[in-house]
């Protein structure tokens, strides 16, 4: 059948339909025109070269790598990648608002992107957790791409399941990934929490709505031996930091009979940790009041004594200044920013901001303390990180030694194909 092209863009429905029904047969091939083709699937065509880091299964193509887009895509659709002599690279999803123009599904041409497809990738990912699930009922399912499902996150908190679509191609599939949760998980609650920066870049908007059951105010988890509760719907990420539960354990192991300082403390989970570990004392430091009081109901939820914790509510780098010139100290300090780094341009302004807090934490350990100093951005190196902390330790006129480099946990996994999954990074130092 020919169709006129602009009937034909039309249709881009039925042809979703019927792909969605598995009719490969008509969707994958070329529609005859009478002077030029129609593409039924569209189609990235890349810059000749640029095919490289696609050969070696990295998942992204940024826009400057595309030399053609054939057969007018919407955005999130599923789009076919060739070379410049028509080799298929991979399935891709497109993203035209975005400096990452498409995200790889799949590189096994045989693999159609449908529902069984996220149903599938979905029961994977979640089978790789089995030997987290000791340590916690509170795990990450799903780790976008590092997992095969680029701009997935998927985060379960005992029976509640919080999810973040981040890109335009899990957008596209918003239905198929509601279905295959409702699949899996029949028996818990489901909340999307679709609220980050990023979805912008793609031309989305933010949204956050419970997609099925009832989500309580807190939501109780274990980790390790100590409770905490967790406020899903609004608190940081998806209501915890889960990627920092090794290092959460690691705190704990090092804080017998220590006085402890947790900065940037939120609901207080490092805090918590040195209290299980046998700390002497707790002090958590946020700028956040409500922050502060879960932290204190997270302390009575495990029945710590309360004279094992205070809380202090201000301003980080104003306060251990303050306390500097108090000549307050401590034995353990925990150090978890915020996010400094956002992008290259801010880059240098964040170094200024780490070395700063890392300077004025090192002056308040006491002789023969630990900082636990972390940096959560993909784009501060480890290298650079660690420059950082040293010059802090020059400045305040004190010694150290790295005894373990920190990082994500392991339900936080990192693609070997795709470096930039590895985001969060962590310094045990041993201060002279």
């Amino acid at each position: 059948m020919i169709f006129p092209v602009d009937a034909f863009h039309g249709f881009s429905y039925v042809l979703l339909s019927l792909r969605a029904r598995g009719a490969q047969d008509f969707t994958a091939r070329v529609i005859p025109m009478r002077s030029k083709e129609i593409i039924v699937d569209p189609q990235l065509i890349i810059v000749a070269g640029r095919e490289k880091s696609l050969l070696r299964r990295h998942p992204w193509i940024f826009s400057g790598a595309v030399a053609t887009v054939k057969g007018r895509p919407v955005s999130g659709q599923t789009v076919d990648v060739l070379g410049q002599n028509g080799q298929w690279l991979a399935r891709a999803s497109f993203s035209p608002k975005s400096q990452i123009m498409g995200r790889v599904w799949t590189f096994d041409a045989g693999e159609a992107i449908d529902g069984d497809f996220f149903l599938r990738r979905i029961l994977q990912s979640v089978g790789r957790r089995k030997d987290f699930e000791n340590a916690s009922n509170a795990l990450r399912l799903v780790h976008s791409e590092s997992d095969g499902l680029p701009g997935l996150i998927l985060d379960r908190y005992a029976g509640v399941l919080v999810f973040q679509l981040l890109t335009a191609g899990m957008e596209f599939w918003r239905d198929a990934i509601v279905g295959a949760l409702r699949n899996l998980f029949p028996e818990d609650a489901i909340l999307e929490r679709s609220d980050v920066d990023v979805r912008a870049k793609e031309g989305l908007a933010a949204r956050t709505v419970v997609v099925h059951g009832r989500i309580p105010e807190q939501v109780g988890i274990h980790e390790n031996g100590v409770k905490y509760l967790v406020d899903v719907q609004g608190g940081h990420k998806t209501g915890f930091y889960l990627d920092q539960r090794d290092s959460r354990l690691a705190v704990a192991r090092a804080s017998g009979g220590r006085e402890v300082l947790n900065c940037f403390s939120y609901t207080g989970g490092f805090g918590l940790a040195a209290l299980g570990g046998g700390a002497a004392h707790v002090t958590q430091l946020d700028a956040s009041a409500p922050a502060l009081d879960l932290a204190e109901r997270n302390r009575e939820a495990n029945g710590f004594a309360p004279g094992s914790m205070d809380t202090v509510c201000g301003d980080a780098f104003q306060i251990l200044r303050d306390w500097h010139r108090e000549k307050r100290t401590f034995d353990l300090i925990v150090l978890d920013p915020p996010k400094f780094v956002d992008s290259k341009a801010s880059l240098n302004r964040a170094c200024r901001g780490y070395k700063d807090i890392n300077l004025s934490a090192l002056r308040l350990l006491n002789p023969g303390g630990r900082l636990f100093t972390f940096s959560c951005s993909g784009l501060m190196e480890d290298s650079l990180f660690q420059k950082i902390v040293s010059d802090a330790a020059l400045d305040a006129g004190r010694t150290g030694r790295i005894i373990y480099r920190l990082t994500q946990a392991g339900d936080h996994p990192v693609s070997l194909a795709f470096p930039e999954g590895a985001y969060l990074k962590g310094l045990e130092v041993l201060v002279d």
